[in-house]
This record gives structure tokens, sequence and C-alpha cells, in this order.
């Protein structure tokens, strides 16, 4: 299961930059005017994980598979691009797309590179596409409602009457200014969950906002960079600090013994990337399990909650069908003991059934029978 991420942002604020620095290519053109980039680019990485290192050292397989992360570099939005301003109904549409937004915002002063809206406010810039995000869904929700309602209240359709009790709430919040996942329905409430995701809301969409800072500001931030943390805060969402102009010279770098002593040398412990990634799996609610054999030590994403069987189905279908049982480590056990073996005359393999939930760091050996 993988991770795809939309970066978005106003023109120039370094969405190219760090997204050729976090995939390490230079396939978005990253240049001082707007709508630079005019169709999505998409890039994946490997998501790095010490843990999958560490049980290769331990098993030294043939190949050494990471999941993957996908970011989509995303043209430049404006004011107006609800209403088809700018690149507004490609950037809509590619958002839509996407599992969650990296919102880029921009925490530096340079007045070699233009904003479009004149001078520095990251505050503001977020806010504008808030709201051409938010006019977009109320548009979207308004046209479909009343049709809903009619259907709902004329013939009994228990389906249509659902969606308009889930909508009545989302729109109004969408009115008062506010997105719609401040009024989504508890996951608890299954149906209507389900209803609410199908509607497919831009503004639905979980949040990251990345703060791009000057070099001298990576380690610990600035004024800008304050102000989104609480904005951040406020929202329950989510916020991270990078310099795009750093991942690109990281990037740029050969060996990791080079990368960890320029980042040492600027006061950082790691890579924006690696933030983004933690934070964004954070954000989206996923964990990591691990297969481990001589031939492959791999990576499994999975959403935190799954069970056994759904995590056996990440592999293949096969799998979760003719589920029988799971044969599990814990990753502090298979590294402690020394691998499969150790574990196994240390009685540290656990049989799992159906319903046992995966746990983040456990290594997994599935039978099925199909």
């Amino acid at each position: 299961m993988g991770f795809n991420c939309g970066i978005v942002g106003l023109p120039n604020v370094g969405k190219s930059t760090l997204f050729n620095a976090l995939t390490q290519t230079i396939a978005a053109q990253a240049a001082n005017f707007p709508f630079c980039t005019i169709e999505p680019n998409t890039g994946r990485v490997a998501v790095p994980d010490y843990r999958l290192d560490k049980l290769a050292e331990l098993v030294n397989p043939k190949n050494i598979v990471p999941t993957q992360l996908e970011f989509v570099d995303i043209a430049g939005l404006v004011k107006g691009a609800s209403r088809g301003e700018g690149l507004g109904n490609q950037f809509l549409a590619n958002i839509r797309e996407t599992d969650a937004i990296v919102h880029v915002l921009r925490c530096f002063e340079d007045e070699n590179i233009t904003h479009v809206e004149g001078s520095v406010d990251p505050i503001r810039d977020a806010e504008i596409v808030e709201t051409e995000l938010m006019i977009a869904d109320l548009e979207s929700l308004e046209k479909r409602y009343e049709q809903v309602k009619k259907k709902a209240q004329t013939g009994g359709d228990k389906e249509a009457k659902l969606c308009a009790e889930v909508m009545g709430p989302i729109i109004e919040a969408l009115r008062a200014g506010k997105p719609a996942r401040t009024a989504a329905p508890d996951m608890s409430q299954r149906d209507a969950y389900k209803q609410y995701k199908m509607l497919q809301l831009l503004t639905s969409k979980p949040v990251l906002y990345v703060c791009n800072v000057d070099e001298n500001s990576a380690a610990e931030g600035n004024e800008f960079s304050k102000k989104v943390f609480e904005k951040a805060k406020n929202e329950n969402a989510s916020a991270v600090i990078i310099s795009a102009e750093i991942e690109s010279e990281v990037a740029q770098l050969d060996s990791q013994e080079e990368k960890n002593e320029f980042l040492e040398s600027l006061g950082l412990k790691e890579t924006g990337l690696a933030k983004i990634i933690r934070a964004g799996y954070e954000l989206l609610g996923l964990q990591t399990y691990f297969t481990a054999g001589p031939k492959e030590v791999r990576a499994w994403t999975f959403l935190k909650g799954a069970k056994a069987p759904q995590c056996a189905g990440i592999i293949h279908t096969d799998f979760e069908r003719g589920f029988i049982r799971a044969e599990t480590i814990s990753y502090d056990d298979y590294v402690k003991l020394g691998g499969e073996q150790a574990c196994k005359e240390a009685g540290k393999i656990r049989s799992e059934g159906k319903e046992y939930v995966v746990q983040d760091g456990d290594v997994m050996n599935f039978l099925f029978n199909v």
C-alpha cells in the first residue's frame, strides 16, 4: 500500500524545487515564474527506515525492498482557481486524485524571487489556497444537494437520505469558511463515513503544512514558520520545517556519509524527506510491517488497525482469501535475539489468527491455502 501526496501551493513558493529534491530527479522544471509546472509530475521515492536496514544486516538477503512514497507536483494555484483562473480547473482535478495534501508555504524573504501576492505572508497564502478549495467543494455540493434531498423525500431512497444527512453539515461548514473535514462523520458511523468519502471533496483531505525556510532557519525555523505551526495546531493539522534549497543540495551528494556530514554542519539531524514521511504517515494513520527471508527483506505499508488477513492481502489477494495464520515476531525481539531461528528457539514466534491487529514493526510470515 502506497502513500500519494499532492504538493500544492501558490506559484514560486518552492514546490518544484522540493519535488526535485525529494525525488532526486529533474523531472519538474523549477523556474522563477508562475505555472512552470504545467502537467503534474509524479515521482516515487524509497521510504527510509532504519529497521529495514537492520533486518537486512541480520538476514543478508539478495534483495532489500523498501516501501514507496509517491509525490505529485501540481501546478501553482492563484486566486480565482475555483472559477478557472490560471490553471485552476486542472489544479483542482489533479488534487482530487491524491490521498493527502502537502501544502508548501513560503517562509523566507528573497528579493530575487517574486511573489505573486507581492509580499511574504504564509498565513495569507494558505488561506488563498484553502478558500479556493472550499469554494470548489461548496459549488460541487450545492449542485447535488437539492437533487439528493428531493430523491430522499419523494422516492424514499435510504441511500439518498443518508447522503443528504452527510452533505447538510458539510455545506454549513463550508459556508462558514471551514473545510469539509471539520464536519466529517465519525469513522464509527461506517455507512455515513463511506458516503462522506465517496463525495471526494478537496477539503476532506488531511493537510501537512511544509514551511519552506531559508538555509539559516532550517534548524529552528523563523517568525513565519512559527505562525504556520500555530495555525496547524489550531486546525489539528501537522507542520514541518524544511529548506528546499538544502534538500536540493543534499540530493546531489553521492554517499550517505557526505549527506550526514552536510546536515550536521547545518545543525540538522535528518533530511526534510524523513520529516515529511514521518509526519505524512502519522497524518494518514500508516504503519509498517516486514517480511524477511534469504531472497528478500521487504517493508509493507498498512493502515493502522488493520488485521492480519488484510495485511496479508497487501502482498497478494490469495494470501487474504486463503489466510490460515500469521507467524509473527516483534521487531525488537528479532533484532535483540539476532534472527528468526533464535526467536524460534526462545519461543518468541507467535501464531496469530484472523482477529490479530498487526502492530508497527511486526516481522510476519503468512500461511495460506487457496
